[in-house]
């Protein structure tokens, strides 16, 4: 959402509110602009129109969640969409090809099940477990909004340096999803695993001590 369409926000929550008889705080219309940042007004007008015309939510006055709910879905909807695109992939590229998906969270889910090889190749027995572990993961992601994750996940490929000494280009990663929001995911994310910092805890206690 860019700065004139926060204007229009602005207007359009007043202008509804009003409709439902009640005011807006500067408050309550800071929180407004904080969780629609990621939409653009017309989908969030559209959400809104949604909400006043439900036979049974739309008698009262619609919240963020309301709002937000519509546009995004649950974090539970949103882990089955994307278990459902992960396991789309694993079928349709497989264990041998680098994949970038167009969501971290995907990235970081797969990362703590094993990386993308073993995800691909496990049996058909064990894809109830580790869909809800992937959905439990993903939610606890999302929820958290920062995270670390590998800009890519790897598949069982000889590794780059091996491309390199044969003067040839490393085969380039299956892209799944939107193209620009995966080459977003890409910029985003960090070299191989997620970083592991060790330090020494008798400097850690002394630094929380000092502050």
């Amino acid at each position: 959402m860019n700065n004139n369409e926060v204007e229009e926000l602005t207007i359009l929550v007043t202008q509804v509110l009003a409709y439902y008889r009640q005011d807006v705080s500067e408050f309550a219309l800071s929180v407004w602009k904080e969780a629609c940042a990621p939409f653009t007004i017309e989908q969030v007008r559209k959400a809104l129109t949604a909400h006043a015309t439900d036979a049974e939510k739309g008698q009262f006055a619609p919240k963020v969640a309301d709002v937000v709910r519509l546009l995004s879905g649950t974090k539970t909807d949103r882990a089955q969409l994307a278990w459902g695109k992960a396991f789309d992939a694993m079928s349709r590229i497989g264990a041998y090809q680098d994949v970038v998906f167009d969501d971290p969270a995907i990235h970081a889910c797969i990362e703590d099940l094993g990386g993308w090889p073993k995800v691909c190749r496990s049996e058909t027995k064990e894809l109830s477990y580790m869909q809800h572990r992937f959905c439990e993961s993903y939610k606890a992601y999302v929820g958290r909004g920062t995270f670390d994750y590998p800009r890519r996940l790897a598949g069982d490929r000889s590794p780059d340096s091996e491309y390199e000494k044969k003067g040839i280009s490393p085969p380039k990663p299956a892209l799944v999803g939107n193209i620009e929001d995966c080459r977003n995911v890409f910029r985003g994310g960090v070299t191989g695993k997620s970083a592991i910092t060790f330090a020494d805890m008798a400097d850690a206690v002394a630094t929380r001590l000092l502050k």
